[in-house]
């Protein structure tokens, strides 16, 4: 009588065992894959093909035809020259670039990196820009960019100063221009003489500067807009 209880108690153990294999099979098929990248929104600032062409067109007849006279008649008629149209980065500098923002900005106290902030720029007419490079496209425009951070309900472009704590840029320029005793011209002038002198010299520039550029610039790429 015990050997038929025995059987049974086998198979019983059998069919568990099958069944709790079975159950953990199909959870494992039914969890999401980890190495699977997630979905991704399009943000909600991307604007279609159309509307990017327009905006292009709006430059070329609003911009375009107001700088290249300038540029040809009364800043250098000598040099025949075309208006620049875009500025690139490469991609993965531009991901080294967040990286190493967010690096700094966590070292350097700040909670959150609210924006990046572009500012338009205009390339020097000089053979060399202060750290040494070669300026490639003279008196062309250009953008740098700069991470900011929020104070007071307020956006500030930031960086890192001589104490590895976040500063304003702000607070920099205007302690710069309050040093010169300077009228407002005067500063602008000094100020940019003395942004050259300092940059130079980096063993003097122990804060740090989050400002990106030198970007690859130029007139209209032949095969976009």
């Amino acid at each position: 009588m015990k050997r038929p209880t025995s059987i049974t108690t086998k198979t019983l153990c059998v069919l568990v065992l099958s069944s709790i294999f079975s159950c953990n099979q199909i959870q494992k098929e039914n969890e999401p894959n980890p190495k699977s990248p997630p979905i991704i929104d399009a943000p909600a600032n991307i604007i279609s093909l159309n509307e990017a062409n327009t905006i292009y067109d709006n430059y070329s007849e609003h911009r375009v035809s107001l700088i290249e006279p300038y540029e040809t008649k009364q800043r250098q008629p000598d040099e025949k020259f075309e208006a620049s149209r875009f500025v690139d980065f490469d991609y993965d500098s531009l991901k080294q670039y967040i990286a190493y923002i967010d690096q700094e900005a966590h070292s350097g106290g700040v909670n959150k990196v609210t924006k990046l902030r572009l500012y338009f720029a205009n390339y020097p007419n000089e053979e060399k820009f202060p750290n040494g490079k070669k300026v490639i496209h003279k008196r062309q425009n250009s953008i740098f960019m700069v991470p900011t951070l929020e104070k007071d309900g307020i956006n500030y472009g930031f960086f890192i100063g001589s104490n590895g704590k976040a500063e304003l840029i702000k607070d920099w320029k205007d302690s710069s221009n309050e040093g010169m005793g300077l009228s407002d011209d005067k500063k602008q002038k000094a100020l940019a003489g003395f942004v050259s002198k300092f940059s130079l010299n980096t063993n003097l520039q122990v804060s740090k500067s989050l400002a990106l550029n030198f970007g690859q610039g130029g007139p209209p790429p032949k095969t976009d807009f």
